[in-house]
């Protein structure tokens, strides 16, 4: 038992956190109840180092117990390790919404090829300590994992037994992305996701039921206020004075999400020319490409028509192999690139980092939330260099972060969100966070709601309530 847990009750609902405990990334919350265990979210590690070795390390749960997982969406510290789930002994459904399960394919095949890419170049240029490097999982793990895949409709209570059910509501986070409400034994317990906007480039605002006995609610922006300022005029002036000096535009993007509520400000400072019509647009992500066609497919979930949606894809190059970025890097002149990942922690980014970063003409532009131990994080804290597939380069080129775009709600947001329920919930678990953002979100609903918060430590178990009889 882990220090600190609750002494184990045959009668009780218990909460939980194997990733996500007062870290952001790998989400995994285990709902223990009487003869019934549900997982929501299978993410993988990302950042610094310990963390991301947490992969390679066993769940501290036995996997066949666990009954039933939702995935409330698609991001990789969300749904990652899922392939590793399966491989590791995972016999049961998996829940998510119908964009969710298009994203999750995509960004689980990519991961996948990104994970085989890399161990093969580890071990072509020998910049690895193992020998040889190899894949978390691969292509196959992420083939076995699709069957288990679920879709949930938004309107349906899904029974999971004769005492549980669950339902989704719009998070606002990325198409797709669910809370979820999970009533077990009588009890209303919510499980937050990633919160998004209430004011989205795209999406809809968050919304959750009226009310809630306990809420297991994410913190990533628990101690920041994002920018009020206009997010289009920030990044027409970022662009403008890029290529006046002369420089490239790299917007690290996170493929589902992020990217398209870019190219969607590009589209519409085009369209007004507030940026030179003619400046070329690529798009260095054959991931992102395919899920902005979902936002197509699922236009329910937008807030802009299905024509402007089609309309903002017009005039962006999208790359589709390495040779091609190659040839975007040598192209002469300013142009704007889209690359992922988000935090730059793999992926084709790199290969325009490595050329773009020694030169102070050129911008990084930074324009959502970076983890720590990330190169993204390092630019954001002057980082005079950083290490790319085993070589140093330094840093000359100007970095500049919108946090105005991020997808996650800031503290505000979090406060009202979490004020909508009426009564006020008995209890409120905080996760998804840095201990510092954690402690000011907790301060802030204590003063204001006057409730305690809990942080949970990672695999320490929560008593929830006892179940009678």
């Amino acid at each position: 038992m882990h220090p600190g847990s609750t002494p184990f009750d045959d009668k009780g609902v218990y909460l939980q956190s194997l990733g996500a405990a007062e870290t952001v990334t790998g989400s995994k919350h285990l709902l223990r109840t009487p003869g019934f265990n549900l997982l929501v979210d299978c993410g993988l590690f990302q950042g610094i180092k310990y963390l991301r070795e947490k992969n390679w390390e066993p769940l501290p749960v036995d996997v066949a117990s666990i009954d039933a997982m939702i995935l409330t969406h698609a991001h990789l510290d969300h749904c990652g390790y899922i392939p590793l789930l399966i491989k590791n002994g995972y016999k049961g459904k998996i829940f998510m919404s119908k964009p969710t399960r298009d994203l999750t394919e995509l960004i689980l095949r990519d991961s996948a090829k990104l994970q085989e890419e890399d161990a093969w170049k580890a071990n072509k240029h020998r910049y690895t300590r193992h020998s040889p490097a190899k894949p978390l999982y691969d292509t196959l793990d992420v083939e076995a994992a699709l069957p288990h895949f679920v879709i949930i409709g938004m309107d349906e209570a899904c029974k999971l037994s004769d005492n549980i059910w669950f339902k989704f509501y719009s998070a606002g986070h990325i198409q797709g992305a669910c809370t979820v409400e999970v009533n077990c034994y009588g009890k209303t317990i919510i499980f937050s996701g990633d919160i998004g906007r209430y004011h989205s480039e795209l999406l809809h605002p968050p919304s959750h039921p009226a009310t809630a006995d306990f809420v297991i609610m994410e913190s990533t922006y628990g101690d920041r206020l994002h920018e009020k300022g206009d997010v289009a005029d920030e990044l027409a002036l970022v662009i403008n004075n890029t290529i006046t000096a002369g420089g490239n535009i790299l917007i690290p993007c996170f493929a589902v999400g992020r990217a398209q509520e870019v190219i969607h400000l590009l589209y519409r400072l085009k369209a007004k020319r507030a940026i030179p019509p003619i400046v070329p647009v690529y798009l260095d992500s054959p991931m992102a490409a395919s899920a902005g066609k979902s936002l197509l497919k699922y236009p329910e979930w937008l807030t802009v028509s299905q024509k402007e949606c089609a309309q903002m894809f017009n005039g962006i190059t999208i790359n589709q192999d390495y040779d091609g970025t190659e040839k975007i890097i040598r192209q002469k002149g300013s142009k704007i690139i889209l690359a992922a990942s988000g935090m730059l922690t793999g992926g084709r980014v790199l290969e325009y980092l490595k050329h773009y970063v020694t030169d102070s003409k050129n911008t990084i532009l930074i324009m959502g939330f970076q983890a720590g131990g990330t190169r993204g994080r390092a630019l954001l804290n002057g980082a005079y260099e950083l290490k790319i597939h085993g070589q140093y380069y330094p840093v000359r080129a100007n970095v500049k972060e919108i946090g105005g775009l991020s997808a996650h709600a800031d503290q505000h947001e979090l406060l009202t969100w979490l004020k909508e329920f009426a009564p006020e919930p008995k209890r409120v678990y905080l996760v998804h966070g840095e201990p510092s953002a954690m402690d000011a979100l907790r301060v802030k609903i204590k003063d204001e709601l006057n409730i305690e918060p809990v942080i949970p430590k990672e695999d320490q178990r929560q008593l929830l309530f006892s179940v009678k009889g």
